[in-house]
């Protein structure tokens, strides 16, 4: 099953979506690995035309290449998925991908280097290593520090002392839940964009691994990524899973269709 309305062939699309169903170090409630099939599943109810930009998505050529099957070897796994973006880069067209644990989103980094990686986060993600492992869903951001020149947290209402230590220096901006309605993209380069569900409170989005309460509206994870979509070399959605009814799911779907409508109308803006 595909994502609805990603219908080009690969040969002609301007995005390719691959879905990244990697769960290994989530540390809470695991079942990322169904987040790619929930998403794709909880996208049907969509509407293809979307008036704000009068496009339709069945025009806005998205392939879907399935998903990349994951295994226990996480730095094998990244590596693997590394390549496979890459291969996406090179063909000129912009990858999505679909977790998947938020450790993916270094793969997707490490292939399309941009300049800053912007993450919409309950969590700030900058431990060295959490529980021995230093490619875990919590040392993502700290992990993307050694490609990009710049990480942008919009979100982040929680971490270890170490971590708010770590994001005190010059090239990490972190925003908190309250101030992100009045966040600008200001900064200098093009940028990964990266939504961890979690970011979203979890009244609207309980369908993820490590909840934490007193987090973003949906409209408040739309307007990011609509702001940003149009300057981004790549995207994810992640840290999906099977938990709830479809909300964390549907959500992630309709924030994934939220930026191709917006980075393809990025002429108009």
């Amino acid at each position: 099953m595909g994502f609805p309305g990603a219908n080009d062939a690969r040969e002609t699309a301007d995005y390719v979506l691959l879905g990244a169903p990697l769960d290994v170090s989530t540390s809470f409630q695991p079942g990322t690995r169904f987040g790619p099939r929930e998403v794709r599943h909880h996208a049907h109810t969509f509407d293809d035309y979307d008036r704000r930009t009068g496009t339709h998505f069945t025009d806005l050529g998205v392939h879907d290449a399935g998903d990349l099957d994951a295994w226990e070897d996480a730095a094998e796994y990244l590596d693997f998925l590394q390549g496979m973006v890459t291969d996406i880069e090179s063909e000129d067209r912009l990858p999505l991908l679909v977790g998947g644990e938020h450790t993916v989103s270094a793969a997707g980094v490490r292939a399309t280097d941009p300049d800053v990686f912007i993450c919409l986060d309950a969590h700030l993600d900058l431990r060295e290593e959490f529980a021995g492992n230093e490619l875990s869903h919590a040392t993502v951001t700290r992990r993307t520090l050694d490609v990009v020149d710049e990480v942008i947290v919009l979100g982040a209402r929680t971490g270890s002392e170490a971590e708010w230590e770590r994001a005190d220096h010059d090239d990490v901006t972190v925003v908190p839940p309250e101030d992100v309605p009045d966040w600008e993209p200001e900064f200098d380069g093009d940028a990964y964009l990266s939504v961890d569900i979690d970011a979203a409170d979890p009244a609207f989005a309980p369908g993820t691994g490590t909840m934490e309460p007193f987090g973003l509206t949906p409209r408040g994870l739309r307007r990011v990524v609509r702001a940003v979509a149009p300057r981004s070399v790549g995207f994810d959605v992640v840290e999906v899973n099977d938990r709830d009814d479809g909300q964390a799911a549907a959500l992630g779907g309709k924030l994934l269709r939220e930026f191709v409508y917006s980075h393809a109308a990025r002429a108009d803006v």
